[in-house]
């Protein structure tokens, strides 16, 4: 029987894929600094790396590289809860009787479990392996295949859909793993190679260059992407990336597509991320992450001026959470911080990684510039709330992806600045469907189609529900004036 895997689509931006969605790509991460994190023993492999060898053409010879390491490439296939869908007392058989209460939720054969299909790989001998955390979603089953034929149940250890990472263990010793590398090494236009189970098809081998390192996507705060024009299809995701010295690079995550096929644009997720996030979820499950209380948008040419920068840098704070750290280090909407614990920030997408790196309680020294002058000041870091929806209000980091938007709640403090009593402010516009209408970062939306917009949340949920080519009416507030946009959402992808 035929089984169709969903993948991510997208028009202008990359979306992540649903929880049980299916093998798409590597995606997620930030930068070393941070949790005061080691290398735990179950990751600390030391198998001798295996160095790409030239061949006659110029080219490299991946061969050795994939006899190393392919047998450490696994399959993985999850099944979703079976839904209970209650039946109408008019069809339930059994209604009117002792039983007729019970068989009213028994799962109907419209619900039939959901199944995907993603990829792995085995970091250690006593059957620990990473993949996304959106290939095994919220899973009743994982089943994990090794290329020797063996099938075993896996344990899903911990999984941070902020970053798209899955520990996973099964039971099993002496297994054949991977060594893992530095994403830092890696230079634009370097040689990089994929195994996974594309559509399927166990342990195939894609191979291509390092497009680009750091890359910001619209719905993802906390890890810096590394691009590549390797070849990624449904079914890749959670599967490695090799450098040359057949180390692990990343962990394919996403792509790039209009068509829901590879088209030359794959995202993974660096395994520096990968590790740090691993190693949390191993000791306590989760992922603890600090959080400043500040929104955050890109600074061009013409901010750059009316600020004073010599040049476009930095993250502009649109605004700052009230009773957060930021708010409590006095830090003042307006402000562009430049450095964060002495590294500096190039773009907006650099900040959040870190701060989201950061131990919680350490007091962190911000470089800012404020009307043109530049000054420091310390913030002592927080924990970021737990919360439903507040780590998206507290970052100021949820995104309308269809749209293409970086979104945020509105704090109490800047709904009565702004005479508004719901809202969401848009924070940053990448290229697509938003931009096309006219939506502008600090414009805040207000309603869709009618209806209200409480909060990023609700935002992504509507959004979500619009069918691809159809208008839809967004009511924008922009200075002390409202307008309405129309946007035409396009062709939605999943992984």
């Amino acid at each position: 029987m035929s089984i169709r895997i969903p993948f991510r689509k997208t028009t202008i931006t990359v979306i992540i894929a649903a929880a049980l969605g299916v093998g798409a790509l590597a995606y997620h991460e930030y930068g070393t600094h941070a949790f005061g994190w080691r290398e735990p023993a179950f990751l600390a492999v030391h198998a001798a790396p295996v160095p790409g060898v030239a061949s006659r053409s110029g080219l490299p010879d991946f061969a050795a590289l994939v006899a190393r390491n392919g047998a450490a490439v696994v399959n993985i296939t999850v099944e979703s809860p079976t839904r209970e869908v209650a039946l109408p007392q008019d069809e339930n058989p059994f209604a009117g009787t002792p039983f007729g209460e019970f068989f009213r939720f028994l799962p109907q054969p419209d619900a039939a479990p959901r199944r995907g299909l993603g990829s792995g790989f085995l970091v250690s001998e006593d059957g620990y392996l990473l993949t996304n955390a959106h290939v095994v979603g919220d899973a009743a089953t994982v089943t994990v295949k090794l290329t020797d034929k063996r099938e075993f149940e896996g344990k899903v250890i911990g999984r941070d859909r902020a970053t798209d990472v899955a520990l996973v263990k099964i039971p099993a010793t002496g297994l054949p793993h991977v060594k893992l590398g530095n994403a830092n090494d890696l230079r634009v236009g370097d040689w990089v190679v994929a195994i996974g189970s594309p559509y399927g098809f166990d342990n195939s081998v894609t191979a291509g260059i390092v497009s680009a390192k750091g890359r910001t996507l619209p719905d993802d705060t906390y890890v810096p992407f590394i691009q590549t024009d390797v070849a990624v299809n449904p079914g890749n995701s959670g599967g490695p990336l090799f450098n040359l010295e057949g180390e692990v690079v990343g962990i394919n995550s996403q792509i790039y597509s209009r068509s829901g096929g590879y088209q030359g644009l794959s995202f993974a997720i660096p395994i520096d991320v990968a590790q740090k996030v691993a190693g949390q979820l191993k000791v306590s499950g989760k992922v603890t992450r600090g959080w400043i209380g500040v929104a955050i948008q890109e600074v061009n040419q013409d901010l750059a001026r009316s600020f004073h920068l010599d040049k476009p840098r930095g993250a502009l704070v649109a605004s700052v959470a009230d009773n957060g750290p930021a708010h409590a280090a006095g830090l003042k909407a307006g402000d562009v911080i430049v450095a964060f614990d002495g590294q500096a920030i190039g773009t907006s997408g650099d900040l959040p990684p870190l701060v989201g790196a950061a131990t919680p309680d350490a007091g962190v020294k911000l470089d800012i510039v404020r009307d043109g002058a530049p000054m420091s000041l310390t913030v002592k870091v927080a924990r970021l709330p737990d919360e439903p929806g507040g780590a998206a209000a507290a970052t100021a980091e949820a995104t309308g992806a269809r749209l293409g938007v970086v979104v945020a709640d509105l704090s109490p403090g800047e709904r009565k600045e702004l005479g508004v009593d719901h809202g969401v402010l848009v924070r940053q516009v990448a290229p697509g469907v938003a931009a096309r209408a006219g939506i502008q970062a600090g414009d805040v939306i207000l309603q869709m189609n009618g209806k209200p917009v409480g909060n990023a949340a609700s935002l992504k949920a509507e959004t979500a529900r619009l069918p691809d080519g159809k208008p839809a009416a967004l009511l924008v507030k922009r200075g002390g004036n409202t307008l309405f946009l129309a946007i035409t959402p396009g062709h939605k992808a999943a992984g």
